[in-house]
């Protein structure tokens, strides 16, 4: 029996993560937090949930994570790594789907990962884990006389642009192709840019409604083009991801992971 914490438990994510945990056989809800101001607050999850009609939240990361083993943080970066600092120090392992960190919060998670269990993913779906490795091969196949572009699509409150997943994607076409991320990638086009270049990936981000999210990388040749597509039609494929990491927590070793890792990818 796993024991999870969910950090962001009010939110759409932490809520149905909790949802999907408390129909799992071979977890169990050990705590749940969110803003200081809902401390105490009995978190009611939905039908089909029958043990754990209700979570009380807690005061605290700390205090949510005692009765863990492993905390799963959808947040915030600044939140994030606070939360992943308290893991480290209590010695409980991070499920870390929160994106849009900087190179600084970064090294924190790295330097965590020496210490607990981390698995750091920026899309727990395995639907994308799978298309990463498409990417790699495609771009490795069709080589320079394609050209790359990568767009994204999510719900006009998402904060972070482009989506962590778009970063990944570009960052597995660019190392099959010998390219460098950020200097060889175009983030958008306006006005008169000139010819595209041969050696660039272009990122798109697109924003609105309440879309989950899409990813599209397309390989554009003369006289054809392949495009390779992801569409998210609930959150449940990445909640029942990052609960999937959870459980690979358990019996891994200290170390920074990803999904791949978790899935058996690689």
């Amino acid at each position: 029996m796993v024991r999870i914490c969910v950090a962001g438990a009010c939110g759409r994510m932490g809520r149905r993560i909790l949802e999907l945990a408390a129909q799992a056989e071979d977890l169990e809800i050990g705590g749940a937090f969110d803003l200081p101001a809902a401390a105490g607050t009995d978190l009611p999850l939905a039908a089909g949930t029958p043990r754990a009609a209700t979570v009380t939240l807690g005061q605290s990361a700390e205090d949510a994570l005692r009765n863990s083993d492993a905390i799963i943080d959808f947040t915030a970066p600044d939140a994030c790594v606070a939360h992943v600092q308290t893991a480290a120090e209590l010695g409980k392992a991070v499920v870390v789907g929160t994106t849009g960190l900087s190179a600084e919060q970064n090294a924190v998670i790295h330097a965590a990962a020496q210490r607990i269990p981390v698995v750091y993913a920026p899309n727990m779906s395995v639907g994308v884990n799978l298309l990463f490795n498409l990417v790699s091969e495609a771009a490795r196949i069709l080589g320079p006389d394609y050209d790359i572009e990568v767009v994204e699509i999510h719900h006009n409150q998402k904060k972070d642009s482009p989506s962590g997943t778009a970063v990944r994607l570009v960052e597995r076409a660019a190392e099959s192709r010998g390219l460098r991320v950020p200097d060889d990638c175009r983030y958008g086009r306006e006005g008169l840019v000139g010819a595209r270049p041969q050696d660039e990936i272009g990122v798109h981000a697109v924003r609105g409604g309440d879309v989950t999210g899409d990813h599209t990388v397309y390989f554009l040749g003369q006289g054809e083009r392949i495009e390779l597509t992801h569409r998210a039609h609930s959150r449940d494929t990445f909640a029942q991801g990052a609960l999937r990491a959870a459980r690979f927590t358990a019996s891994a070793a200290p170390g920074l992971y990803d999904m791949q890792d978790v899935l058996g990818l690689r």
